[in-house]
């Protein structure tokens, strides 16, 4: 499918929407990634405190904690995993979510997106993260 294939790397998608979180690990998993779906923040955290990823794959808009909340989780507790977090969202005209990405360095993929859009993405956190 890509160029990026990367053989026992290991994604987290954090998604609360059940189909676009299928696509994005049938996307993942074709490209050669192990990939777990958390619904949440607080459910990737917990992932996150047991197992080691790769690669993050985040809506910012997740319910219980989202996808901010999570980030400035990784950037204090994990902070060399921080540059490896792909943003997604279809809210990007609220003032919070707005503000973030102003701040926000890395890779961000809006709404909706496709599965070229996705590894395209992929490729840029590859580049900048992993050997």
């Amino acid at each position: 499918m890509s160029n990026t294939s990367k053989k026992n790397k290991r994604a987290i998608v954090i998604k609360d929407e059940p189909v676009i979180g299928r696509v994005c690990r049938q996307t993942l998993v074709a490209d050669g990634f192990d990939v777990d779906i958390a619904i949440n923040g607080l459910i990737a955290k917990d992932m996150s405190d047991k197992n080691v990823y790769d690669l993050y794959v985040s809506d910012i808009r997740t319910p219980e904690m989202n996808g901010i909340d999570f980030y400035h989780y990784l950037k204090t507790e994990r902070p060399e995993l921080a540059s490896r977090v792909i943003f997604t969202t279809g809210d990007v005209m609220s003032s919070d979510v707005k503000a973030f990405l102003d701040e926000y360095k890395g890779v961000f993929l809006p709404k909706p997106f496709t599965p070229d859009d996705l590894m395209k993405a992929v490729g840029s956190v590859l580049i900048n993260c992993m050997d």
